[in-house]
């Protein structure tokens, strides 16, 4: 597959990874990435100065590893509040009164805070934790709507220096639970609810219903709502003066927040990010590969709950961009939402998921309505993209213009581990580059380098941004990661490297097919299904043959426009695709499939019903109406 995006000379000329590396003294980016590995502590260092990181106190070196790889302790002796390094944007006289934040409803009202103003928020809420009782270490549920509200929550906890515990705005009574209840968090911070395709999302009466069984739990903070419990303390009433010692001074490996992965691999894992970690990988991440400058807008609707949400908000704050927020469905009142928040906010970069982009592309007449000249560069992430679906959103909502920086990393890793960078070609569906200063690479069985065929994803050295374990759970941290081969971090990924460098994603180790004895990853499937014509969704899945050791099994949601025969098309383009030796044993037509909320498929949970297994952990599970279908195409 050829690179259907070039990066023109103007584009390499002024990114900012451009700068860095001549800053660095190197050529391009290969001698920076070169340089990363080589020299760490240098190049760390430099980019301190580079992205502006305030520190209260320089670290004295770059990391201490006298606990062992799987536990590396981030430049040894530093302080710093990552908060800092966001209000210090707006402590230049020329920007104060620029906007730093933008939220916008689904009911269309839109809310914005100057620099000037998101400081004393920050500050003021912070302070207004405090007088609650509230403090240093306290772990504090932040269970909101994206949008103003929540990203001042979000830096006033870490002011404070406490530990955020970022809870999806959609979760039932249980995974709100077991994550407050595993955290032993002593306040929560919420919305008694909002509004979503026309009607109330009740929000109170789930804090009422899980709040007995959270004895820690002394302090609620809502947002709204009249039928909240009496006890509770309204958002609006956090407040107090700005004292001088907040944002507190943390140390470079104190946590900033704890935050549960969506359970799609079993019990939710709470995995600890701390100041020294998480913000500079992503303060990296967003300079390097999101080519992010002050005064840039950035745009990637995604819930607080979710990794993508601190994300996307650390991105644009730490690198003095404005924050667009929108808290609503991505289609209320059509299509059009996407492009025209991109219009009416002048987005700069715009993310979205997979997911997202497939239903734009099913919906072309709406999705591409509003102005998107403004865009200068698109992201994707959260799960793997087929060639079609990428070079739609190139071509349609980039208009040719734009690089798509594919991006992989993760709950437990902060930003990137892969990810495009606009400075070199870009590959449909791939990744062109490796982020700097992470050792990556693909494993066969024996823990070798392999090329041009599947193998593990793996980080082969500690790097800045991974999580400091699972929070009180050390074993099951090494158990997941470190256990496979020494010294090594395997992801969990399928990935195959070609010989040029260019990495492919095939789906989670756990969906590995294995069929007439050739691995096959789940995502090389899906890719070939979603190449038919009225094909929306797809997933395949591996089941127990005595004969092949698998056969395969493959869900397809048909789009509107579907030919009648979609089924029948399956096999015989498979065949030509992938050969007759993977050819599904079964096609099922369905009407939808098990998502978790951020919506990746759950193929774990499409397997365990379909081979009439118990369905396991659904605290992430956004549409539980697609189950009972899958359990009767088991049985049948």
């Amino acid at each position: 597959m050829e690179a259907a995006w070039t990066p023109p000379p103007a584009l390499v000329e002024r990114a900012q990874v451009t700068r860095l590396a001549r800053e660095l003294g190197c050529a391009d980016f290969a001698a920076l990435s070169r340089f990363s590995h080589a020299e760490p502590a240098a190049y760390w260092r430099h980019l301190m100065g580079f992205l502006g990181i305030a520190w209260s106190r320089p670290p004295e070196g770059y990391v201490d590893l006298a606990d062992g790889t799987a536990f590396p302790n981030w430049f040894p002796g530093g302080e710093l509040n990552w908060v800092d390094t966001v209000l210090a944007w707006g402590r230049d006289p020329a920007r104060r009164d620029r906007p730093a934040v933008i939220g916008e409803r689904e009911d269309g009202r839109v809310d914005s805070l100057t620099w000037a103003e998101l400081e004393d928020r920050v500050l003021r809420f912070a302070a207004g934790l405090r007088a609650l009782g509230l403090g240093r270490g306290d772990r504090i549920g932040l269970l909101m709507e994206n949008g103003i509200e929540a990203t001042v929550s979000y830096l006033g906890i870490s002011a404070l220096g406490a530990i955020c515990v970022p809870l999806f705005s959609g979760f039932g009574v249980d995974a709100i639970h077991s994550r407050l209840s595993g955290c032993g968090a002593a306040a929560l911070i919420a919305t008694a609810g909002f509004p979503r395709r026309g009607r109330f999302i009740d929000i109170g009466a789930l804090i009422a219903e899980v709040r007995p069984g959270l004895p820690d739990l002394r302090t609620l903070i809502v947002k709204g709502g009249a039928t909240t419990p009496a006890d509770a303390v309204a958002w609006e009433d956090v407040t107090a003066p700005p004292a001088p010692d907040l944002p507190a001074r943390m140390g470079a490996n104190d946590p900033m927040i704890v935050i549960y992965t969506s359970g799609t691999t079993g019990k939710p894992k709470g995995a600890v990010h701390t100041h020294g970690g998480f913000p500079l990988k992503i303060a990296h991440d967003a300079a390097v590969h999101f080519d992010i400058a002050p005064d840039d807008r950035f745009c990637w609707p995604a819930d607080m709950g979710w990794i993508a949400g601190s994300l996307i908000l650390c991105s644009a704050l730490l690198r003095g961009a404005t924050l667009v927020c929108y808290d609503g469905a991505p289609d209320v009142p059509d299509w059009g939402r996407m492009s025209g928040l991109i219009a009416r906010h002048r987005v700069t970069h715009f993310g979205a998921s997979p997911t997202l982009i497939r239903s734009m592309a099913a919906n072309p007449a709406q999705a591409l309505a509003g102005d998107r000249s403004t865009l200068r560069l698109l992201v994707t992430a959260g799960e793997g993209i087929d060639p079609e679906h990428f070079l739609w959103y190139q071509h349609h909502i980039g208009g040719d213009r734009c690089p798509v920086i594919n991006y992989t990393g993760g709950t437990e890793v902060s930003g990137g581990l892969l990810g495009n960078v606009p400075v070199l070609p870009i590959v449909p569906a791939g990744f062109n580059a490796v982020s700097p200063g992470v050792a990556v690479d693909v494993l066969d069985d024996d823990g070798q380098p392999v090329r041009e065929r599947l193998g593990e994803l793996a980080i082969l050295a500690p790097f800045v941004g991974m999580t400091r374990a699972f929070w009180q759970d050390p074993a099951r941290y090494l158990e997941t990661y470190w256990q496979r081969f020494p010294g090594i971090w395997v992801h969990g990924d399928l990935a195959l490297r070609r010989a040029d460098g260019v990495f492919f994603l095939r789906g989670r180790s756990d969906d590995t097919l294995k069929i007439a004895g050739k691995r096959l990853g789940s995502a090389e499937v899906e890719e070939i299904l979603l190449e038919l014509r009225g094909v929306e969704a797809a997933a395949a899945i591996g089941v127990d043959d005595a004969a092949k050791g698998q056969r395969l099994v493959v869900f397809i949601i048909p789009a509107p426009n579907a030919p009648s025969d979609l089924a029948a098309l399956v096999v015989p383009h498979m065949d030509q695709r992938l050969g007759r030796a993977f050819r599904p044993s079964a096609v099922h037509v369905v009407a939808e499939l098990p998502r978790t909320r951020s919506q990746k498929v759950m193929r774990r949970v499409i397997r365990n019903l379909y081979n009439g297994q118990p369905a396991g952990d659904l605290t992430a599970l956004d549409n539980p109406s697609a189950l009972p279908p899958l359990a009767e195409l088991g049985r049948g």
